[in-house]
């Protein structure tokens, strides 16, 4: 599910991994739909790989998904340009193990603008884990 979901550094939003090219990815925005190259000097990283720091060990990104999920029973959230103190109280509800001298309101506000992001698009899928 989250392994084509892909995070380009200095790019807003997600994207989705369409082909492989001998030194670029194809990816295409799951905002408006636009396809471009990726290259490998750019920081990509699948949100299946992701995790959050937690004050045991860190939890990976789609856990953490699947609370929100859960907790809104698969509807949206607040805007990621909420008030810091709204997010924090947000994440803090949702995630109250995590570590809160490494996780910043830009990571919380990033977590929260994909969450809606892959709601809004139908991406979230976590059926399968139920079977």
């Amino acid at each position: 599910m989250l392994k084509e979901i892909l995070s380009i550094s200095g790019k807003p939003g997600l994207y989705k991994m369409i082909a492989n090219t001998a030194n670029a990815i194809i990816v295409e925005s799951i905002v408006d739909g636009k396809r471009f190259p990726a290259y490998s000097n750019s920081r990509i990283i699948s949100l299946e790989d992701i995790s959050i720091y937690t004050e045991n060990e860190d939890m990976p990104l789609k856990e953490v998904l699947k609370r929100i999920y859960e907790k809104e029973n698969g509807a949206g959230i607040l805007s990621h340009k909420e008030s810091a103190n709204k997010i924090q109280a947000y994440v803090e509800e949702v995630l109250p193990e995590y570590d809160k001298d490494r996780v910043y309101v830009s990571d919380m506000r990033k977590l929260i603008h994909w969450y809606n992001l892959l709601v809004e698009k139908n991406l979230l899928d976590f059926s399968e884990e139920k079977k």
